[in-house]
Parts: structure tokens; sequence; C-alpha cells
């Protein structure tokens, strides 16, 4: 099994940059498709986007494309996820989470990093 840890969130102001960080134990995340996905207070969890094992292959979701980047760094065993131009509306729980094949739900999931935008 894979063990994720997010990090990196924090309280910023409208217009700023976040970069967020998926770290991975237990076993190399190359292996694995990551995703992130955010849940504000009374929403659903979102998806935000993913990446494949070998990073070749990213999907966003349309409501953040252009302003958000997936990455992955496997000789750090960590996937990022940077957010550019953060509004209130950004404000949410993010997690990370990764899954074994793009055929099987994400079955591995972080405890989320808190990013709070002030107007």
């Amino acid at each position: 099994q894979v063990q994720l840890v997010e990090s990196g969130g924090g309280l910023v102001q409208t217009g700023d940059s976040l970069r967020l960080s998926c770290a991975a134990a237990g076993r190399s995340i190359s292996r694995y498709d990551v995703g992130w996905f955010r849940q504000a207070p009374g929403k659903e969890r979102e998806f935000l986007a993913s990446l494949d094992g070998s990073g070749s292959n990213t999907v966003y979701s349309d409501s953040v494309k252009g302003r958000f980047t997936i990455s992955r760094n496997n000789a750090r065993n960590t996937v990022y996820l940077e957010i550019n131009s953060l509004r209130p509306e950004d404000t949410a729980v993010y997690y990370c989470a990764a899954r074994s094949s793009p055929r099987r739900p994400y079955d591995y999931w972080g405890q989320g990093t808190q990013v709070t935008v002030s107007s």
C-alpha cells in the first residue's frame, strides 16, 4: 500500500499562488495514477486534475484548466499541484489520491490540506 500526505496549504490572499505537495510513502508513486480533489464546506468533492504514472498524460477539470498545474517528481516520490491566481472560491480542503490503474477507483487518499483564500 501507499500512504499519501498532503502539505502546502494555508491562508493566502486573492491573486496569490500556492504549490501543494502530495508525498508518498510505502511504495513508489511512479506506480500510480495520482489525482487532486477538493471539497469546500457544504459541497461535494470535486475532481481537479490527474496525472499518470509516467507523467505523460494529464487531465484537468474545465473549471481549473489554465490556472492549476499538476506535476510529479518520482525521485522525490511526490506529486504537486500548483495553483495560480487564487480566488476566494478556491477555499477548500485539498486531497490527493492514488490508483493503480485508470480503470480502478482511487483507492488511497491523503488526509487533506486546507487552503483558505481571503478577499
